[in-house]
């Protein structure tokens, strides 16, 4: 049997009969879209703030007189496995609050004993004798102490930058009165009583500051830290009232406007001969005011001299109680201010907080914000922000917020009727064609934020968003 091997006869290619539709689309117009950008976000933050006007460039915040306490977080360097505080972040304690003298906090810092530890480890004992303070430099800490029935209550969760026992370095008979318990691993240093007094006696200077702390009065501020207003109440008959005055900042802090700019180059050519059926210029003006406007949001969350996760005072940032964020640090984070206004949080965050509210059974109400529906705990809007950071943990962070004037809260800070304006708050200037018929504008906007009281503004760090294995 034989195989017909012979190729088979090629078909002659079919004649095309009519034209094309890619040749019909080079005369016909097509339906075309404007310029698409995927950089634009709801930029929820830019539009739940309400806007001061900033005429002068500057905002000064006069507040009430504060009493410095010294109760920042403390900064510390990394050379491999060997961690050091930086000398001058030990005046963010209160007794060196002040003190500038750096070769005795240099010696001070010297003495500070660096202590590794593993989650569940006993730092101090309640009861126990207290002879040093711990400064964090890593890690998460327990307070506990014992409630009003007997139960162990968790006073204070402690994270990187915190410091423990502070006034026992005065104070020879200090005993603990909580037990510290580590959360995850971590790494502290100590510094002894010994080791300060060793200093202390070699440091004149230091011992005047010590002596003057010591002299402080101790009933002239209010909870708050801010000067006492002398009053009487609930006396009776002809009595001697107290004099009274309100004492203000005598340096309250300014905000000077920052901003945002780019040049905008557009071709002559482009210009004149390509503007229809969309004008060219305008569409690229549109372009960057929108990403003009992404950078200024990112700006008001992250920028170090006015950005809302970095002016944040201290002791309205919270830990979370057990990484991701439950309910109850929802409720840690509402109960430090009156009026909490928003919330507001990465949209992983957003979605870390459903999977904890739907493993409890809970499920957060809806509230209606600018038409549209946004979750909410405790009638408090949670908005995203994909401006607030994620670190390489997968941790982040919640804002809650108070906002307006009325309420002293925070409020956005912004310049409008600018020359040229193109929107109100951003300027287009004209800044002519150069050799290469180049045209250039000039895009600018004005902005910043303030902080009107420190408890407008609180934060929950080291929110886990991962998602639980298993």
């Amino acid at each position: 049997m034989t195989v017909d091997t012979s190729p088979e006869p090629q078909q002659a290619p079919r004649q095309q009969s009519s034209l094309s539709t890619a040749a019909a689309r080079n005369l016909a117009t097509t339906t075309k879209s404007a310029p698409q950008m995927q950089e634009i976000t709801s930029r929820w933050l830019l539009r739940s703030l309400p806007w001061v006007e900033v005429s002068g460039g500057t905002y000064r915040v006069n507040r009430r007189l504060t009493y410095a306490v010294g109760d920042g977080r403390i900064e510390f360097v990394q050379e491999g496995a060997q961690v050091r505080v930086i000398p001058h972040e030990l005046g963010e304690l209160s007794l060196l609050r002040g003190f500038e003298d750096e070769d005795v906090l240099t010696a001070l810092a010297g003495r500070c004993v660096q202590r590794d530890f593993n989650a569940g480890e006993v730092l101090v004992e309640r009861g126990t004798a207290a002879d040093r303070i711990h400064l964090i430099a890593h890690g998460r800490v327990n307070q506990i102490s014992v409630g009003a029935y007997g139960d162990e209550t968790v006073t204070a969760v402690l994270g990187d930058g915190d410091r423990f026992g502070q006034s026992t370095l005065l104070d020879p008979d200090a005993a603990w009165d909580y037990t510290a318990v580590a959360l995850s691993s971590g790494t502290l240093l100590t510094l002894s009583r010994d080791d300060f007094a060793a200093v202390l006696a070699g440091a004149p200077g230091l011992q005047t500051h010590i002596e003057e702390f010591r002299a402080l009065p101790e009933h002239r501020q209010n909870r708050l830290g801010e000067a006492e207003i002398a009053m009487s109440a609930g006396h009776t008959g002809e009595v001697d009232l107290p004099g009274a005055f309100v004492d203000y900042e005598l340096n309250p802090r300014e905000y000077e406007l920052s901003l945002a700019q780019t040049v905008l180059k557009v071709h002559t050519r482009v210009a004149d001969l390509y503007n229809k059926p969309m004008n060219q210029t305008e569409q690229q003006l549109r372009l960057t005011v929108e990403a003009l406007r992404e950078r200024q949001e990112y700006e008001l969350v992250n920028n170090r001299e006015f950005g809302l996760l970095h002016n944040a005072a201290f002791n309205q940032r919270i830990q979370t109680h057990s990484g991701p964020p439950t309910p109850d640090d929802l409720d840690e984070l509402l109960c430090r201010r009156r009026g909490s206004k928003f919330f507001f949080a990465h949209p992983r965050t957003i979605a870390a907080i459903g999977r904890e509210f739907n493993a409890r059974g809970l499920y957060p109400d809806h509230v209606d914000v600018g038409g549209q529906q946004v979750p909410a705990w405790r009638g408090v809007p949670i908005l995203p922000c994909n401006k607030i950071p994620i670190t390489k943990e997968n941790t982040s962070s919640i804002l809650v917020m108070r906002t307006g004037e009325d309420n002293q809260g925070v409020i956005g800070l912004n310049a409008t009727g600018l020359p040229d304006e193109y929107e109100p708050g951003v300027s287009v200037r004209f800044m002519g064609i150069d050799e290469k018929a180049i045209i250039s504008y000039l895009v600018t906007t004005y902005y910043s934020a303030a902080v009107l009281v420190p408890d407008a503004l609180g934060v929950l760090e080291n929110v886990q968003i991962a998602r639980h294995s298993g």
